[in-house]
């Protein structure tokens, strides 16, 4: 079976313009790894309505899921969810079950649900919520795209509901080894043992330590016995080069 793929755009000025550093992209592509989820392409793109718009329409096609994060909030340029809507072409409003979870969190902290706080109840027509533990305002899922909050404890909860639910592929298996050569003396025969196992997936990663350079070469795949056959093959190859 071939492995569900998934995409992650990630909305919000705040991240491209550098003040804020994205850190759920890293948890993301960990939990679909582990969930037999490849995670094939990564986007940002600004608090623009079209641009986003633009931007689910293309990537929602191309994956079996689309993860966002960000622009589900209480302010005006919190524009995910109607941006959302656009892309699917369907109404949205704020849901009766949704303004319920936001009652019941903001009479547990005394707070007022006042009509900025009110904005994160609103949700596209047909759209399924993802529970949020951390803060109550949900997310939701409409069709292949699962939307949720940008910050991160919120993201990490939000998708830790949501993976359960996704049908999972093989699990992604990974081998590396540590070569005190640079990338240009090992490519050649790297790509040659790339070549002959070609269900798996060869990358090399050049590093700097206390003056010394080298190589990590990361093996991956999901048939465990090619990958480890792929590994003896390739120590072999390194012992023959001194």
């Amino acid at each position: 079976m071939t492995n569900p793929t998934a995409a992650m755009l990630v909305i919000g000025d705040e991240i491209l313009s550098g003040r804020t550093r994205d850190s759920n992209m890293h948890h993301l592509a960990r939990e679909l790894t582990a969930h037999g989820i490849r995670l094939v392409e990564a986007r940002m793109v600004a608090d623009d309505h079209a641009g986003i718009v633009a931007a689910l329409n293309e990537l929602r096609g191309r994956v079996d899921h689309l993860f966002t994060s960000g622009g589900i909030g209480p302010t005006h340029d919190d524009i995910t969810a109607d941006a959302v809507a656009a892309a699917f072409d369907v109404p949205i409003g704020i849901r009766d079950d949704a303004r319920a979870l936001l009652e019941a969190h903001y009479q547990r902290t005394g707070l007022d649900l006042n009509a900025a706080r009110l904005r994160m109840a609103r949700v596209p027509d047909g759209a399924s919520l993802i529970d949020n533990p951390v803060s109550a305002a949900p997310g939701f899922t409409l069709g292949n795209v699962h939307v949720m909050a940008g910050v991160p404890a919120i993201f990490q909860a939000m998708l830790a509901s949501v993976l359960p639910g996704l049908t999972s592929g093989a699990a992604l298996l990974s081998q590396s080894v540590d070569v005190h050569r640079g990338e240009g003396e090992i490519a050649g025969p790297l790509g040659d043992l790339a070549a002959r196992y070609p269900a798996l997936s060869f990358g090399s990663y050049p590093w700097i330590r206390d003056g010394a350079h080298g190589t990590q070469i990361v093996v991956r795949g999901t048939d465990g016995g090619q990958l480890d056959a792929a590994m003896v093959e390739l120590m072999t190859l390194l012992d023959q080069r001194g």
